[in-house]
């Protein structure tokens, strides 16, 4: 068996992360918080996203954006955060930004997975979102994920 499946694991209980953000809800969502940590790995990086306090289960959007901001404009929540981060112009799924979509029960979430997108490097200064809605992955530009529940900017550790 190849190693690179025994290494993720490793990765994950041996070394730090090269950068992290913490996540907090909106203000109808206050005890929704967490932690999103990003590891390089290879030409990319390991993500690891822990929920907890969301409100309702099931499956649920979640971004990178492309501002260092998780400032709320008017009655838009976390307005600052900006669009999907998305270097190339590609079409919507297919940018940096697209994350693949969380499940929540009972008010938590664990997700772990690589993406060869972009390095943890190329995320830092800018913010990861989760919607309330899945993303669908067709509508243009953002997959319809509804409205941004929860903010946390990405900073290097």
């Amino acid at each position: 068996m190849n190693d690179i499946f025994f290494s993720v694991p490793r990765l994950l209980l041996e070394r730090m992360p090269a950068a992290r953000a913490l996540v907090r809800g909106c203000e109808a969502c206050p005890n929704l918080q967490g932690e999103v940590l990003f590891f390089p790995f290879r030409n990319g990086s390991i993500v690891s996203a822990t929920l907890s306090g969301i409100p309702h289960s099931g499956f649920l959007g979640f971004h990178i954006h492309e501002n260092a901001s998780c400032a709320t404009g008017g009655d838009i929540p976390f307005h600052g955060a900006g669009g999907h981060y998305n270097p190339t112009g590609a079409q919507h799924p297919n940018h940096a930004g697209d994350l693949p979509v969380l499940l929540a029960s009972g008010g938590f979430s664990y997700a772990v997975f690589f993406t060869d997108r972009f390095t943890p490097a190329q995320v830092v200064g800018r913010s990861v979102v989760l919607h309330g809605k899945p993303d669908d992955f067709r509508t243009q530009p953002a997959g319809d994920s509804g409205s941004r529940i929860a903010c946390g900017v990405i900073r290097a550790l």
